[in-house]
């Protein structure tokens, strides 16, 4: 108890311990902290009597390493009554909540700016600057060595990530290669700063004085790892700040790997969908090619159709033109036409036998675990003159249309079995011959069963596929196959259709000489 001259006026035993300097007699200001002495002060000033003094309120301040709340009550003799609660470990409890919230949304926050991407370099740079804005001063981010040099992302607390690549030996800093391969972090109390090398230290960060470094744990193998630095006159950090750290790089190195992950993945996916897509047509040997494919889906790249053009292996020899569709749709009937079309491949040397190259791949395919089928049309092209012969052979397959340079559109007299169903299958081969400006349309059921029209659920169908095609007379067949695409996909609109293909083989046509008169029919050359 004080009176209005700020002098003591009371201690009982329990206030004697908390402030054993306040006896009766003694300067409160001599006596009790500061924070008590202001409060005291506010509580004396006279105020009107209607309402109660203004600094007649709780305050909390600290003693030593304990925090009290102080509660006045005034007397009407000028004197105040201070009831002292100590609070500390519910402040601590207070403080510990509130770092738990901040370290809870710290790590939310980091897990979706990590995971929102994919991509490496974007992880590693977010790592890092989230490391250095809120763990330390500074913060690198070490994948594994690629090579001889190690990939580095360093950041200095409100900057921007730096990246590097360095020739350095990760053994020259203590934990640093143990973490790299995925060892349990090193305490910070056992990490000079001092042997530090050069280039551990970003620039921006003034003189080092403790150190965390910490893997990045991955899937199945170490993403890399972290080092936190902290300056000089900066508190080091305490063994709660390394667990916190090591549950952000958790978080951190699981985002890293699965982006590399992704990165190893999508460029496998992108080398075999390589192997696997339709190859780019055009003129070999005399003779004028083209094609177009369109998966089932248009997020995919490859499905059940695939064609292939073999060029011819000499003088006068004819190339092969593969145009199939395998039971299925998708990646899993992709993989079956890659694996039809290597058998062909193989079987090239057969080529001049369609039924014989047919049987065998027959064979191929009944003896495969994959009870998948397919059907397919084989053409042997061969420039005669100004003129094209082809071998068209069927094996349960649409049968190839002729377009001729006026206009008729002719189906050719082919039929056969479809492949990988049948022990044995049967075929028919026809023989056409191209005149200057005809061309030869491969087709696969995707494209005369395609569904929609105007009420969304007609067939396109053959007949409409004829007239379409009479439209394109003397047309080059990069023009006949992109007249064909667009019209079956104005048809299917929006809707859903099957995996559609279309090859189109054409005699190139000849340039017209007029005659001199200008009168007469002139010619065509070569």
């Amino acid at each position: 108890m004080a009176d209005a001259d700020a002098v003591v006026v009371h201690v009982n035993e329990a206030a004697g311990l908390v402030f054993p300097d306040a006896r009766p007699g003694a300067a409160l200001a001599g006596a009790v902290p500061g924070w008590l002495v202001s409060a005291h002060a506010r509580c004396t000033v006279p105020v009107p009597a209607q309402r109660p003094p203004a600094g007649a309120r709780t305050v909390q301040g600290r003693v030593g390493d304990r925090s009290y709340e102080a509660h006045p009550t005034p007397h009407d003799d000028g004197t105040v009554a201070w009831w002292l609660v100590d609070d500390t470990d519910h402040r601590l409890a207070r403080e510990a909540l509130w770092t738990e919230r901040k370290r809870t949304e710290f790590l939310v926050r980091s897990s979706n700016l990590l995971l929102s991407s994919l991509n490496l370099d974007r992880c590693m740079d977010v790592t890092a600057q989230m490391a250095a804005d809120h763990l330390a001063d500074a913060a690198l981010v070490i994948a594994p060595a690629q090579g001889l040099l190690l990939p580095v992302v360093s950041c200095v607390r409100g900057g921007s990530p730096s990246v590097s690549r360095v020739a350095v030996d990760p053994g020259e800093v203590p934990g640093l290669a143990e973490a790299l391969q995925g060892f349990p972090p090193v305490p910070s109390r056992w990490l000079d700063p001092s042997a530090a090398p050069a280039w551990l230290v970003p620039e921006g960060l003034v003189a080092l004085g403790s150190i965390v470094i910490t893997p990045l744990p991955g899937h199945g193998v170490p993403a890399g790892a972290l080092v936190l630095l902290r300056n000089g006159g900066a508190e080091a950090f305490t063994e709660g700040e390394e667990v916190f750290a090591r549950l952000f790089a958790a978080r951190a190195g699981a985002a890293m790997s699965a982006a590399r992950l992704y990165a190893e993945q999508a460029s496998i996916t992108d080398t075999l969908m390589r192997e696997l897509l339709p190859p780019s047509l055009h003129q070999v040997c005399g003779v004028e090619y083209a094609g177009g494919y369109r998966p089932s889906k248009d997020h995919e790249r490859v499905g059940g159709d695939f064609y292939d053009v073999h060029p011819a292996t000499g003088e006068g020899a004819p190339s092969l033109v593969v145009l199939g569709d395998v039971c299925g749709k998708g990646l899993e009937a992709a993989v079956m036409t890659g694996k039809i079309r290597n058998t062909l491949h193989a079987l090239l040397p057969m080529a001049d036998d369609h039924h014989r190259m047919l049987s065998l791949l027959n064979t191929s395919l009944l003896n495969t675990e994959n009870a998948r089928f397919a059907t397919m049309v084989l053409a042997s092209a061969a420039r005669d003159g100004n003129a094209v012969r082809l071998r068209l052979t069927s094996a349960g397959h649409p049968a190839p249309l002729i377009l001729r340079s006026d206009g008729r559109v002719e189906e050719a007299r082919t039929k056969g079995t479809l492949v990988g169903a049948l022990p044995e299958i049967t075929t028919q081969t026809a023989r056409v011959t191209l005149a200057p400006g005809d061309t030869c349309v491969l087709y696969t059921d995707g494209i005369s069963e395609a569904r929609g029209g105007p009420m969304g659920g007609a067939m396109f169908g053959e007949e409409r596929l004829r007239r379409a095609l009479s439209q394109c007379a003397a047309m080059p067949a990069e023009a006949v196959v992109e007249h064909v695409q667009m019209l079956t996909s104005q048809w299917v609109g929006a809707g859903r259709h099957d995996d559609m293909a279309v090859v189109v083989i054409a005699a190139p046509r000849t340039n017209h000489l007029s005659a001199v008169d200008g009168h007469t029919r002139g010619r065509f050359t070569a």
